[in-house]
């Protein structure tokens, strides 16, 4: 006789049936993740609850749902990555800089997944600004702690999630959400995921609106959604995706997209391009073997392994670490303390209160960033070093086109090991950079991608495999990874003592 799953045990997918049956409620699921939260407080996911808030939306959704209406994902929990601004929630980024800032409207994202049905929880922790590879680098204190803490790995609290949605990671890891958001500038969405045994996926540069994501580098930050499965993952990005005009001017003029019509096609006949610059000597053992199985499970699926070559990986992070920073220090200007966020207490004119107000404001990882990008935009170096930059990641795009020429996606490693110790790179920026290798290339092209669990390396920790499509191409990035869903089941487990 088999036992009732848990709300908590239940997917997307699953639970959205539950709720349209009225098996459950969307205040029960509400109430539900609520109490979870709070028990799992120690993991630093959550930086700050509405619960009357969330319990007015629930209660909502269920109106819609007795009167049978309702959008796809209605009643549904899902926590944000407080990257995006929410009216009813505070804004922060992760950082003093927008401590208790409050915002008058909500991201589009947020917008669109509330549009379909969803139940805001909270927010989730990230690392400032999202620069980071771990979630060592918030400065907010979470949820019940009176200090900014780490964000701690549910596989191995000693741990790092990943970064810089990390939260995000754990809050779905952990199952203390069904689903989240998550930004990806320069891996942030599938390194976490890969890192705490979840899916995630980046859509294509532009699918998704950036209006109301705290720009880090406008070129680059993207929104996507982080769940359990494929399966989960296609219903989000359905909702969240879609033109916003108005309001984004990189915004793609491409109509919304049902991600969920191709996941069950046939992987008959599939190209999967094996770059052999993601399988060299920095890639772990343990890594390797993971991600090797789970190309074994393709080809019998009967798709078809296709050597590529990637030649400027290796350009990929002095090119992202140019770009971005460069971006960054232009964004963050406008944190003077003159309109909103923290100004200084202390100052004796306005020259002063812009220092003092940014000393206070921002972080270590934050300061680093800008000036490496105020340096590579400065009056002798700019030629020099960021538009040489731009120049090499217009080569960078064109390898993946060379490549797609051959194949119809592309596979191999997220990250080169599983999650380490926290603290272990964190007097190291450049060791956490180059933990970056494998997912810069897609971000830098603007290309979808995509992290699946894969199995298990060192320490029991969880490895992804990372899948990359070429433009538009996320309905067959989907479809390959629910293909290998169905066939593996990585992805259902879960960490113990949760």
């Amino acid at each position: 006789m088999t036992s009732t799953p848990a709300l908590h045990d239940l997917g997307v997918a699953e639970l959205a049936a539950q709720l349209r049956a009225r098996r459950v409620s969307a205040v029960e699921a509400a109430q539900h993740f609520l109490a979870r939260a709070h028990t799992h407080q120690h993991l630093g996911a959550y930086l700050a609850l509405n619960e009357e808030a969330t319990l007015a939306q629930a209660r909502a959704a269920d109106a819609r749902l007795q009167a049978g209406m309702g959008g796809p994902l209605e009643g549904v929990p899902i926590a944000h990555k407080d990257i995006f601004v929410t009216q009813d929630f505070p804004s922060t980024a992760g950082s003093k800089m927008l401590a208790g800032y409050q915002s008058p409207f909500d991201a589009t994202v947020v917008q669109r997944l509330a549009a379909a049905g969803c139940v805001t929880l909270g927010k989730l922790n990230c690392d400032e600004f999202a620069m980071g590879s771990a979630n060592e680098n918030s400065a907010i204190a979470p949820l019940g702690l009176d200090a900014p803490a780490p964000v701690r790995n549910p596989w191995d609290a000693a741990r790092v999630p990943g970064g810089s949605s990390g939260g995000s990671a754990v809050a779905v890891a952990a199952r203390l959400a069904p689903a989240a958001t998550g930004t990806d500038t320069g891996g942030s969405i599938r390194q976490p995921a890969s890192f705490c045994g979840i899916t995630g996926i980046k859509p294509t540069y532009g699918r998704a609106s950036r209006y109301g994501m705290i720009a880090f580098a406008s070129s680059l930050d993207q929104a996507g959604p982080m769940a359990r499965s494929a399966q989960d993952c296609a219903l989000l990005l359905s909702a969240l995706c879609g033109p916003d005009p108005d309001r984004d001017s990189t915004s793609l003029d491409l109509p919304a997209e049902d991600f969920s019509a191709r996941l069950d096609d046939s992987l008959e006949g599939l190209r999967i391009g094996i770059p052999k610059e993601f399988f060299g000597a920095g890639l772990a053992d343990d890594v390797r073997a993971a991600v090797e199985a789970a190309l074994q499970e393709y080809e019998k699926l009967g798709a078809t392994l296709v050597p590529i070559s990637l030649p400027r990986t290796e350009l990929s992070i002095p090119v992202y670490y140019i770009i971005a920073p460069a971006e960054a220090s232009s964004n963050l200007s406008r944190y003077d303390g003159v309109k909103f966020g923290h100004r200084a207490r202390d100052y004796t004119d306005l020259e002063d209160m812009y220092k003092k107000t940014r000393a206070e404001g921002f972080g270590a990882e934050v300061k680093r960033r800008i000036m490496i990008g105020t340096y590579v935009l400065s009056h002798g170096y700019y030629d020099a070093y960021y538009l040489q930059a731009q120049k090499i990641r217009r080569m960078i795009a064109d390898d993946f086109q060379q490549a797609f020429q051959q194949c119809d996606l592309i596979a191999g490693p997220v990250a080169p090991s599983v999650a380490w110790k926290i603290g272990e790179k964190a007097d190291d920026p450049v060791a956490n950079y180059l933990a970056d290798i494998y997912t810069l290339p897609a971000s830098l092209a603007g290309l979808p991608g995509m992290s699946v669990p894969a199995g298990f390396g060192a320490h029991g920790m969880p490895v992804g495999l990372q899948l990359i499509g070429n433009y538009f191409q996320e309905a067959r990035l989907l479809n390959a990874a629910h293909r290998l869903q169905q066939v593996t089941d990585f992805h259902l487990r879960q960490p113990g003592g949760l």
